[in-house]
């Protein structure tokens, strides 16, 4: 019954992405933002997203947390549609929707010549991150986690494979040992650092205990690597402001869990900034 379940999934999809297609970047935008407002809040705890908000933000008050869960479920729904015009943004079709601060950096590091781990969450479009480091001349890997639903997840990965980052890494231990073998090799690796992991330590995250990924930590220990702090957001419906902040440096002296507890920190900062823009359905904290 599963099975039947998915592929029902996967054709409402492809039936959404044709009528994405149909209507065009920006109506399809706000068409998709709307339907998903209605249709999120089904499909996920509204009793936990206001638990992890109020964890971050714990003097919010109830409209502000219903403000926030309206504008991420809006989101989820930019994001969705936004797969359809991927293209256009790879071939500099759509560049112009997305600003660039600290390309700079970008180009340092190809002149380096030397594989940095950029780090960021789930905020907004974040496909569009690696898409634009790819896309700027970086030979860049990004870990992902297949989705439970098979048929969607092959489209899904054929897109991503194509237009945002070719070298697509399996979430798990095989993975890791994946990504070692690339970054000895050159590449660079894109890592989202806000999700709960089985294989991490515990970690502060606005105050409260997280399993946290170590991938970052132990690399830049082992390897004495750069790790790259990169945002992006929605800055008008559909233009966004993706950030390169500066690279920061740690030494073997620095312990696991002190550079861990460091990125939390910058990770807070981000969430905080557009606290809709990031994805709160998540079970962070369990």
């Amino acid at each position: 019954m599963k099975i039947l379940k998915y592929f029902f999934q996967f054709i409402i999809i492809l039936i959404f992405f044709l009528i994405f297609k149909i209507l065009g970047f920006k109506y399809a935008s706000n068409f998709s933002g709307k339907i998903m407002s209605i249709v999120g809040p089904i499909f996920r705890s509204k009793k936990m997203m206001t638990s992890n908000i109020k964890k971050a933000m714990p003097n919010i008050n109830s409209d502000n947390v219903k403000k926030i869960m309206r504008g991420m479920w809006f989101n989820y729904g930019r994001i969705l549609s936004e797969y359809v015009f991927i293209k256009s943004f790879r071939k500099s079709l759509l560049k112009k929707n997305i600003s660039v601060i600290g390309q700079e950096i970008l180009e340092k590091i190809k002149i380096d010549n030397k594989p940095v781990i950029f780090v960021s969450g789930h905020f907004n479009n974040f496909e569009l991150m690696a898409m634009h480091i790819e896309s700027s001349g970086i030979n860049l890997s990004a870990i992902y986690r297949p989705l439970n639903n098979k048929f969607l997840n092959i489209l899904m990965e054929r897109i991503r494979k194509k237009y945002i980052c070719k070298n697509q890494i399996k979430k798990g231990s095989a993975g890791t040992r994946q990504l070692l073998s690339l970054f000895k090799n050159g590449s660079s690796i894109a890592l989202m650092i806000d999700q709960r992991v089985s294989e991490g330590i515990k970690s502060n995250l606005f105050n409260h205990q997280a399993f946290t990924t170590t991938i970052p930590a132990q690399f830049a220990k082992k390897f004495n690597c750069k790790i790259v702090p990169i945002y992006i957001e929605r800055v008008h419906t559909t233009n966004f402001k993706l950030t390169i902040q500066t690279p920061l440096e740690f030494t073997e002296n620095d312990s696991t869990a002190s550079i861990t507890s460091t990125l939390n920190n910058l990770l807070e900062k981000m969430i905080l900034k557009n606290p809709e823009q990031w994805i709160w359905s998540h079970n962070r904290w369990k």
